[in-house]
């Protein structure tokens, strides 16, 4: 069986992967052997992918258990989530975030293909929250290492969302508390685990010692020297780790832009001292 051919972009996070035809089911050795790549470089990219929606449900569910998006599932397709804009009313989350941060239990492992995609523009930044953690100071580490945050549905973001939709989605996804720290389930490294799109308060500090250590730990997140930059070509896909990186939709194209991604269920989150099981990967 051919080895993958992998090749670093970043000192710190990503990585190309080539060898591999993702419209053909995947065996458990070359699964494995995606994933080994995926927790040592965060997110990975594929170019000449030309997937259809099957295939690209079937390649998500090789890595665990998919879910349909809580907010905007695709109609007879609700494993799919479109990411879709005209190049006027320009669509993507342009601030840091992991995917779906606001649930309980958030996803793992995120699958994004390119269908349609701009002459200029439109990349995706992705930023390697394990480096960010590990550029803290020692002082900082001490402090924040058993702090937990609160984690809210960003209601208020949602201009295309009605007022009874949004306090629908806000009563089905009340405020979570998140550790700081959290402890990668398959790694065991340390990750920050706040973002700028979901996190608002530390518990236990008064506010404006919460907004300036949360301001402090984003900053982390968008040193360049923890990111890379994926220029997207049609038929691309990036896959990453929700529980190590950020990212970051760049909203600077004028013409029509179209992917779309499917997304597999997590574990629950754990920070120092706590436990918890591993990324169940299913049997193929």
């Amino acid at each position: 069986m051919p080895t993958l051919s992998v090749r670093p972009l970043q000192p710190y996070v990503g990585a190309e992967v080539s060898g591999v035809d993702l419209r053909e089911p995947l065996t458990a050795a070359v699964r494995d052997e995606i994933y080994a790549a995926l927790l040592r470089y965060k997110v990975i990219f594929f170019r000449d992918q030309p997937l259809t929606r099957e295939q690209h449900i079937a390649l998500g569910s090789a890595f665990g258990e998919l879910e349909a998006h809580p907010v905007e599932p695709t109609a007879g397709y609700p494993l799919i989530l479109e990411v879709k804009a005209d190049g006027v009313i320009k669509r993507g989350p342009d601030i840091w975030h992991t995917d779906n941060m606001y649930e309980a239990i958030p996803p793992s492992v995120s699958i994004l293909r390119a269908i349609t995609i701009p002459a200029l523009g439109g990349d995706t930044a992705f930023s390697n929250a394990i480096a960010a953690y590990e550029s803290l100071d020692a002082d900082t580490k001490a402090k924040i290492e058993h702090l937990k945050a609160e984690c809210v549905f960003p209601a208020k973001r949602r201009k295309d969302l009605t007022p009874e939709r949004k306090a629908e989605l806000a009563a089905k996804y009340p405020t979570v508390l998140f550790p700081v720290v959290r402890i990668h389930p398959d790694t065991g490294e340390r990750t920050l685990f706040v973002c700028e799109a979901y996190s608002e308060n530390v518990v236990g500090l008064e506010a404006q010692e919460s907004a300036e250590l949360l301001r402090l730990l984003f900053d982390r997140i968008k040193r360049p020297e923890n990111q890379v930059r994926f220029a997207w070509r049609v038929n691309s896909i990036a896959m990453w780790d929700n529980r190590a990186v950020q990212h970051y939709a760049v909203t600077d194209y004028s013409e029509p832009r179209h992917l779309e991604r499917v997304t597999a269920k997590g574990t629950k989150p754990f920070g120092p001292g706590e436990t918890g099981p591993k990324h169940p990967l299913p049997a193929l």
